[in-house]
């Protein structure tokens, strides 16, 4: 899936305002963007859930940077991803259950 596929996504959920610049022409700026969401997951699994950045690295489907990394590592740590996406789900739930939310115009 194309990441232009989730951004139009969120601009259909208002995720976005217009502007007009100083040509006149009508400006779409996102408020966030599909690739926003992957740093801020990044950064709340690395630094708040204290997980493995390799294992957070495999998940966002990264390449290793690495060169013999690359030829020789096979690994995929999926029982370490599974534990890290219940994770993910169960940080989100505790946010929407303590309300603990930043609300963001134009989404109802």
């Amino acid at each position: 899936m194309s990441e232009n596929t989730l951004n139009s996504a969120m601009r259909r959920m208002g995720f976005v305002k217009e502007e007009i610049g100083k040509d006149g022409k009508v400006r779409a700026s996102s408020t966030m963007t599909a690739h926003g969401f992957r740093a801020m997951a990044r950064t709340v699994l690395d630094e708040v859930l204290d997980f493995r950045p390799d294992y957070i690295e495999h998940q966002l489907a990264h390449a290793v940077r690495d060169p013999n990394g690359r030829a020789y590592n096979r690994t995929a740590h999926l029982p370490e991803r599974r534990k890290m996406m219940q994770a993910w789900a169960d940080y989100l739930d505790k946010l929407r259950a303590e309300r603990n939310l930043v609300p963001m115009y134009g989404v109802t």
